[in-house]
């Protein structure tokens, strides 16, 4: 289960297989009013439309499909036996993924100061399993929890120290995701993981890059929040604070603001044509477009470079999400006249379709690839590795 503010996926694994044997997601934004519910098993593809005002009841009949109607692929609910959750926000208390109960609510709900778009979607999606599930256990598997062995030098801010012992310091997410294609890598590599030095670019509406040594996260661009790092598709990523400063004392309001870069920048409201990437490099002759497009390589490369320095080299460069997987214009533009790093793509590999996972040229030092995240598998294996050793 992957609950979000504006869409709800899931997906059905008979482990091991990881090919799901059912998956779905609710949108509440393609119709106003409306929640657009799309299933898909073995049998096909099939979408309903629901009205969106009990959120609840459309969830409900959302995980029904999975047993009742033509697409079925179980018997009965019964038939679950476990349920993972993503939680984007574990603060310092969670580091490894647990089974869910009172506390571990509890502590997703204090965490919401945190997180407050993320966190009550991932609450209330636990929730209603309670409701749909109520015999069956469930498994929190958590975003920020990768990057908890980030040393101080990477997590502390510059502020008087005073407000890290209260929590304000880098907790980094998308770590289901990094730690996902980092293991995939070492493997298409044929090295131990625990050998490697890799940076994980994590590319879709939301961005991040992560630093990897032996298998840990030792730096990453997302910060105390998600809005921190990289360009995105509606959010800034960094900007001088004193920006900040400015606009609150124009008389912006904390709201306004909050909407401002989180909703209304990045891609948005640099190029005012999409937040979707295709959309702005599809708007040829389009000034702002253009400049939207060279920040967001500009600020990408700057990432990776940084993320060299911290490692002190690197042994793989990974692509993954949905920019990540599918532009072979953004790889090749970020990759561009970095043979000095030992960094070479192959044009054709590059553009090919299906991308192979290596994309880089014989002679290349570093090796490039290109790695489809599978966030919700990795979670199923989490429950798994659980049910183990309860």
């Amino acid at each position: 289960m992957n609950a979000g503010s504006s869409s709800h996926k899931a997906c059905l694994y008979d482990f091991p297989d990881p090919n799901p044997l059912w998956q779905g997601l609710v949108d509440w934004t393609k119709e106003p009013g409306m929640a657009v519910v799309t299933t898909k098993t073995a049998l096909g593809k099939k979408e309903i439309k629901m009205t969106s005002t009990d959120r609840a009841g459309v969830l409900t009949a959302f995980l029904a499909t999975i047993w009742q109607g033509e697409g079925a692929v179980l018997q009965g609910p019964e038939a679950v036996t476990i349920v993972g959750h993503r939680v984007v926000h574990g603060g310092e208390v969670y580091k490894q993924p647990v089974l869910i109960d009172r506390q571990v609510k509890d502590t997703i709900r204090q965490m919401i100061k945190f997180a407050p778009v993320h966190n009550p979607a991932n609450l209330g999606g636990i929730e209603l399993v309670e409701e749909v599930l109520p015999q069956v256990p469930q498994v929190a598997v958590f975003d920020t929890a990768f990057h908890s062995q980030m040393p101080a030098k990477a997590r502390v801010y510059p502020i008087p120290y005073r407000y890290f012992e209260e929590g304000v310091y880098r907790y980094g997410f998308h770590g289901i995701s990094h730690s996902y294609v980092a293991q995939q890598g070492a493997q298409i590599l044929g090295e131990d993981l625990g050998n490697l030095k890799l940076i994980t670019c994590h590319l879709g509406n939301g961005c991040s890059i992560t630093a990897v040594r032996g298998g840990i996260s030792i730096n990453t661009t997302m910060g105390f929040t998600p809005l921190a790092g990289l360009m995105m598709g509606t959010r800034s990523g960094d900007v001088d604070p004193g920006i900040l400063i400015y606009l609150l004392r124009q008389g912006m309001s904390v709201d306004d603001l909050d909407r401002l870069l989180n909703r209304e920048s990045g891609l948005l409201g640099v190029s005012g044509v999409s937040s979707d990437l295709r959309s702005v490099l599809g708007a040829e002759g389009n000034e702002r477009a253009e400049i939207a497009y060279e920040i967001f390589i500009h600020r990408l490369r700057q990432g990776i470079g940084s993320m060299m320095a911290d490692l002190g080299g690197v042994d793989g460069l990974i692509f993954t999400a949905g920019i990540g997987e599918n532009s072979a214009k953004v790889r090749a533009d970020v990759c561009k006249n970095w043979e000095f790093f030992g960094i070479k793509i192959d044009p054709d590999r590059n553009l090919a379709r299906p991308c192979p996972p290596d994309i880089s040229t014989p002679d290349s030092k570093v090796r490039v690839l290109v790695i489809p995240t599978q966030e919700d598998w990795a979670i199923a294996q989490a429950c798994y590795e659980l049910i183990k050793v309860s």
